[in-house]
């Protein structure tokens, strides 16, 4: 079954202050879309990618980013 797969991520100023990171989604309709995780959870997604670079994020699923909220948990 075809799902979400991360296509990008860029760092963001977040409203109070803290970095953000802006991660885009293609999902299998071909259809993109932005998710923006505060600065632990990008942190976690990282981890939870074995990514040293936002660039090391492409092609991971999105269920990365659930694992990366567990992480912090």
């Amino acid at each position: 079954m075809a799902e979400a797969v991360i296509v990008g991520a860029e760092m963001v100023a977040g409203h109070d202050g803290t970095v953000e990171l802006l991660v885009r989604l293609r999902h299998p309709n071909g259809a993109e879309g932005p998710v923006v995780l505060d600065e632990a959870t990008g942190l976690n997604l990282m981890a939870a990618c074995g990514a040293a670079s936002l660039e090391e994020l492409t092609g991971q699923s999105w269920r990365k980013i659930v694992e990366g909220v567990r992480c912090s948990t």
